[in-house]
């Protein structure tokens, strides 16, 4: 069956991302339209606090593009970096989801909480582990994130300091890349969000477009907060993965459309 992801192409070693890789074992065709345009600020910013390490108690990444922000700067410094990082190491850098976890090892440093999957239950991870010295948690994030984090550690007299490292907005092509699915695939089997923003952008065209199909089509989200914006938009959530990766979302697509009407 025809799986549509609304996310950005992301290679895994192979050179194929891991999505389509999961949903293709199970037999199904997953076309992926990126949904986000992000737009890098503060770096200059960003470089001051990643090599002074002596400021924080530790980091936090809850995005890949974070994480890529972090890269971009270190792009220029990279000698620099080999001579704070162990210092970082020595710390907590806190995480969120394997994808993040994974491009922090690249910088090498020392991820923990990869298995949380969301930032209400990376706050807690942080609460239990406590923070000794009473230094800020560094917290690199973009334009729109959630406040859940934030809030948790604040009201747990956690010191925190966040910058914005990029902006969130709609990709350029969005809806003609969607339009042109639809008069070239067809309506899909399954339709997979990926982020609130996400879901903000794409649901009147996808309504649209969909017409009397719209409840024919399988919504998937790949988190909580996915699917919570994505029932504030009047879309009938079909499953949220267990965990927001390639295989828990693959495993959850199949078993619902394993189990939908013929």
């Amino acid at each position: 069956m025809k799986v549509l992801l609304l996310k950005e192409p992301r290679d895994d070693e192979n050179g194929a991302d891991p999505y389509i890789k999961e949903l293709s074992s199970y037999g199904h065709t997953a076309d992926l339209i990126p949904v986000l345009f992000f737009t890098f600020v503060s770096l200059d910013e960003l470089s001051e606090r990643l090599f002074q390490p002596e400021r924080f108690g530790g980091l936090i990444f809850t995005s890949p593009r974070a994480v890529e922000a972090v890269r971009i700067c270190l792009e220029k410094h990279k000698h620099k970096w080999d001579t704070v990082k162990d210092k970082w190491n020595s710390k907590s850098v806190y995480v969120v989801g394997k994808t993040t976890a994974s491009l922090v090892v690249d910088l090498g440093l020392k991820p923990v909480g990869d298995d949380t999957g969301t930032a209400d239950r990376l706050s807690l991870l942080i609460l239990q582990r406590g923070n000794p010295h009473l230094l800020p948690l560094f917290f690199p994030c973009g334009s729109i994130k959630r406040e859940v984090l934030p809030t948790a550690l604040r009201e747990n007299n956690v010191p925190l300091e966040t910058l914005t490292v990029y902006q969130t907005s709609e990709h350029p092509d969005l809806q003609k890349n969607i339009s042109d699915y639809f008069s070239q695939q067809g309506v899909p089997a399954s339709v997979a969000f990926f982020s609130p923003s996400g879901v903000k952008f794409c649901v009147d065209l996808m309504k649209r477009l969909s017409g009397s199909q719209l409840d024919q089509i399988k919504f998937v989200s790949i988190g909580p907060s996915t699917a919570d914006a994505m029932k504030a938009h009047g879309l009938a959530v079909s499953c949220c993965a267990e965990k927001p990766t390639a295989k828990h979302l693959a495993s959850a697509i199949s078993q619902i459309l394993m189990t939908s009407d013929p």
